[in-house]
């Protein structure tokens, strides 16, 4: 294991690029992860490993978890003053990795003929990218269909994703009206969520057919654009005088609504 104790070596500002800059990640082809259980989560699911860095504490008490890692890797040791320089949690484990990217453009042309899908449009928000992954995985939710907005390997999208982003199929689409467009002729309903008490209520569509639901941003909600091409406008009732909900949250309850 080669040996890390400068914070300006090369290796290091690599992986700190890799980890603030979306452009420089899909230049090479890369994301970093942090953390024991995410690396080990992607490494155990097939993901290509190309480096990993650990503390000497990290190593001390995860030892024996790691070996198969740190052996199929270009491992380094580093210092806890790198750890720090590296990590963008407050209490870092000293557990980290550079992984290859996967091919999800692969996905765009795998569509289940009767899946169900939830799209997001510009979520910029990397922790509401990575709820909407895992509570869609863990619904049994098709797949994800990501058309602009955050980077799916953003470091914060992954730590809220807990590997979901990674294991769900995700599609990412270039032009996401091209995209609604293509899945309307292969016969799916496009339903768009909005704060809107006159749009049809969650509860009463049929999500039987196969279908695919689009979250707006944060701020703005869908855009004028995507509304124009959905097949209905759908809603989560609300009480009391809350406007709307977090992005995240009214995906949570969208996809409940759709495999209940």
């Amino acid at each position: 294991m080669t040996e890390l104790t400068a914070k300006t070596n090369p290796k290091v500002k690599h992986f700190v690029r890799l980890r603030s800059d979306a452009s420089y990640r899909r230049e090479h082809s890369c994301f970093v992860l942090e953390g024991l259980r995410l690396c080990l989560d992607a490494y155990l699911s097939g993901i290509s490993i190309a480096e990993s860095y650990v503390t000497q504490k990290a190593l001390n008490m995860f030892g024996d978890e790691l070996s198969d890692m740190l052996k199929d890797s270009k491992a380094y040791l580093i210092t806890d003053e790198i750890s720090d320089k590296m990590s963008d949690t407050q209490s870092p484990q000293g557990v980290f990795c550079i992984f290859k990217m996967l091919d999800k453009d692969s996905m765009r042309n795998k569509i289940e003929v009767n899946g169900k899908y939830i799209a997001a449009e510009s979520i910029q928000n990397p922790s509401n990218l990575g709820a909407i992954a895992r509570t869609a995985e863990a619904l049994g939710i098709s797949g994800l269909i990501v058309g602009g907005g955050c980077d799916i390997y953003n470091p914060k999208a992954q730590r809220a994703a807990m590997g979901s982003l990674l294991r769900l199929p995700v599609i990412t689409a270039d032009n996401l009206i091209d995209y609604l467009l293509s899945l309307k002729e292969q016969g799916f309903r496009v339903f768009g969520t909005v704060p809107d008490r006159e749009a049809k209520a969650v509860t009463s569509v049929d999500f039987n057919a196969p279908c695919v639901s689009v979250i707006g941003n944060e701020a703005n909600g869908l855009s004028d654009e995507i509304l124009k091409i959905c097949t209905d406008r759908i809603t989560v009732p609300m009480a009391g005088r809350a406007e709307s909900l977090n992005a995240s949250t009214a995906a949570a309850i969208i996809m409940w609504e759709m495999v209940r």
